[in-house]
C-alpha cells in the first residue's frame, strides 16, 4: 500500500504522486509511456534503503487524467515534473527515468537547469534532429488499436503474460501493472487507465526532446540501455544521447531489453544508488 498526493499543473487536473517508501533524500521515478508510477514498486523495493522513493503518474497515465485540450507533449509533461519537484521542496533531487520518463525528465532539466542532482535514465526517448517521428508513427498507430477493456484482471494477466512485449516483464512488475494500470468498471470488468488515445498521443511525440537540446545540460547522467531488439529501438539511440550530454556516460546491460528496470530491478537499482553515491563523494 502506498500513500499518494497531488501536484497542481497549470490549466489541468493535478498530477498524482505515489510514495513508495524510504526515509533518505528524495528520488523521483518517471515511468515509460503507457505505464504508471506504481509499476515501479519492484524497483523501489531496492532503492528505499538509500532514498525516499516517489513515483509520479504522467498526465493521461495511471491516476493522472489527460488535460482537457489533450496535450501530451513532452514539454508539457516536463513542466508537470517540475511542479512535482517543487512540491517535494528539497532543492536539487535525484531522478530515474524510463523511456518517455527519461526523455521528459531530461527535458525538465533543459527547461530549468539545476532541477536534478543526478540522473539515471534507461533508454530515454531523445531523438536526433534529423529523425524526429511523425505523429502517426508505428508506435502511435499500434497504440490506437490497443484493446482497452477486459472482463477481469485475471483475463488481462493471462493475455499479457502469454505474448510479447509485456511477457518479458518480471511477474510481480506485470502484476503491479494489471493492478494499478486498470480501473474497475461498473459491470465488473476493467479498463486501461491510460487510454489508447492518451498512449497514442504520447507516442506521437509532439514537441520532442532532441540531442541538439542537450549541449548545456550540466547534470551528471548515466544513459543505460539493454540489448538491441527488432523494430523501433531506443537502445540504438542511447550512445548518441550519452555523447550529446557534457557529463553523460553510457551503461550497457546485454541481459535485458527496453523494459530492463522491470526485468532486473535489483541490478538497475544498485546502479542508480552507485551513481548517486559517486556524485556525492
Amino acid at each position: 500500500m502506498t500513500n499518494r498526493w497531488t501536484s497542481e499543473r497549470p490549466g489541468g487536473a493535478p498530477i498524482t504522486v505515489h510514495e513508495l517508501g524510504g526515509d533518505g533524500p528524495p528520488l523521483l521515478i518517471c515511468h515509460a509511456t503507457g505505464f504508471c508510477g506504481q509499476m515501479y514498486g519492484v524497483l523501489a523495493d531496492h532503492l528505499r534503503r538509500r532514498f525516499r522513493v516517489v513515483a509520479l503518474d504522467a498526465r493521461g497515465h495511471g491516476d493522472s487524467p489527460m488535460s482537457d485540450d489533450g496535450d501530451q507533449s513532452f514539454s508539457s509533461i516536463a513542466r508537470d515534473i517540475l511542479g512535482v519537484v517543487d512540491r517535494l521542496g528539497s532543492g536539487p533531487i535525484d531522478v530515474f527515468g524510463h523511456s518517455m520518463g527519461g526523455g521528459t525528465a531530461l527535458f525538465a532539466e533543459v527547461l530549468r537547469p539545476g532541477t536534478f542532482r543526478t540522473g539515471y535514465f534507461f533508454e530515454p526517448i531523445v531523438f536526433p534532429d534529423d529523425a524526429v517521428p511523425t505523429p502517426d508513427n508505428p508506435m502511435a498507430t499500434a497504440a490506437r488499436l490497443r484493446r482497452a477493456s477486459f472482463p477481469s484482471r485475471a483475463d488481462v494477466m493471462w493475455r499479457y503474460s502469454s505474448r510479447p512485449p509485456l511477457n518479458s516483464l518480471r511477474a510481480d512488475a506485470l502484476a503491479a501493472y494489471v493492478q494499478h494500470g486498470f480501473a474497475d468498471d461498473a459491470d465488473g470488468g476493467v479498463t486501461l487507465k491510460c487510454s489508447p488515445v492518451a498512449e497514442a498521443t504520447t507516442f506521437g511525440c509532439a514537441d520532442p526532446l532532441t540531442t541538439a537540446m542537450l549541449g548545456d545540460v550540466q547534470l551528471p547522467v548515466v544513459i543505460a540501455a539493454g540489448h538491441d531488439e527488432p523494430g523501433a529501438n531506443p537502445a540504438r539511440l542511447a550512445p548518441l544521447v550519452a555523447d550529446a550530454l557534457p557529463h553523460g556516460r553510457l551503461a550497457r546491460y546485454e541481459h535485458i531489453g527496453h523494459f530492463g528496470p522491470l526485468q532486473d530491478p535489483q541490478t538497475i537499482a544498485e546502479a542508480i544508488i552507485a551513481h548517486a553515491d559517486e556524485v556525492t563523494t
